[in-house]
């Protein structure tokens, strides 16, 4: 049977998108979302979403990785749902839907998508790194000459190291420019570098300035190999709230898939 699905790209971060609110989707299994996913043999993209409805949100976010096991909270995944559902006209220019990380507010203006994500309570302090939990477990380093940082070889190696083998863990690297952050990102679940991670970038620019004492209301311009991105936040008394993430949505095409 043919489905309507719909491609979105974030900052480069692409996504598989369904209307599931009717749960005609509820049947696939990983391995075809990992076939959809594939981008010689399916569709291709980073991950596969389906938006379904939820008493008491305007939608539910459910959110795979291209492996095809059901994720974690995507940053720029969740944008670009949000941007799907204006599309459908389930909202106008703001949302309150729920992830499986919990509820999130996000809205809409001039094209761009803020999104509301957690808040960041805890900061762990590894050998020259950071970790910490922006929606997804992410291991932040900085680094020079991020342009030419094998960001694929080192990723892969912490991502698979002892430490983090059995749950997995986004790797980013960070560099800071005159203009603000550059974030490179090894993916868990894509097993690749991906052109922009959401909350990598969300946790990279909450590091940063965890890592340089930057208190109260902040705002970080973040570059990616994908495009740009802004995260702000209010850090106080070691708590990091009312963080969000903005920037593009874009809709690539739309066509119809056997399953």
């Amino acid at each position: 049977m043919k489905y309507t699905f719909y491609k979105y790209q974030g900052t480069g971060n692409d996504f598989i998108l369904f209307d599931n609110r009717q749960q005609e989707l509820d049947f696939l299994t990983k391995n075809q979302i990992k076939s959809l996913c594939d981008r010689r043999f399916g569709i291709g993209a980073d991950g596969l979403m389906l938006l379904e409805n939820h008493p008491g949100f305007d939608f539910k976010m459910v959110y795979y990785n291209a492996d095809g096991g059901e994720s974690s909270m995507c940053g720029n995944g969740g944008r670009c749902l949000v941007d799907f559902a204006k599309f459908l006209q389930i909202i106008d220019s703001e949302t309150n839907f729920l992830a499986v990380d919990g509820a999130h507010y996000a809205k809409i203006s001039e094209n761009l998508v803020s999104l509301k994500m957690i808040d960041v309570t805890e900061i762990n302090t590894l050998t020259n790194a950071l970790s910490l939990n922006s929606g997804s477990p992410h291991y932040i380093q900085f680094v020079n000459e991020i342009n030419h940082f094998p960001v694929f070889a080192e990723g892969k190696k912490i991502r698979n190291s002892a430490a983090f083998m059995e749950e997995g863990i986004n790797v980013n690297f960070v560099e800071k420019l005159s203009s603000g952050l550059f974030v490179r990102t090894y993916e868990r679940g894509v097993e690749d570098e991906t052109l922009s991670c959401g909350t990598g970038v969300t946790a990279a620019a909450i590091a940063y300035a965890y890592a340089n004492h930057l208190t109260n209301e902040q705002s970080i311009s973040v570059e990616t190999l994908g495009g740009k991105l802004a995260v702000s936040f209010n850090y106080m008394e070691n708590k990091f709230t009312d963080v969000y993430l903005k920037g593009p949505a874009v809709l690539v095409y739309s066509g119809s898939v056997a399953i």
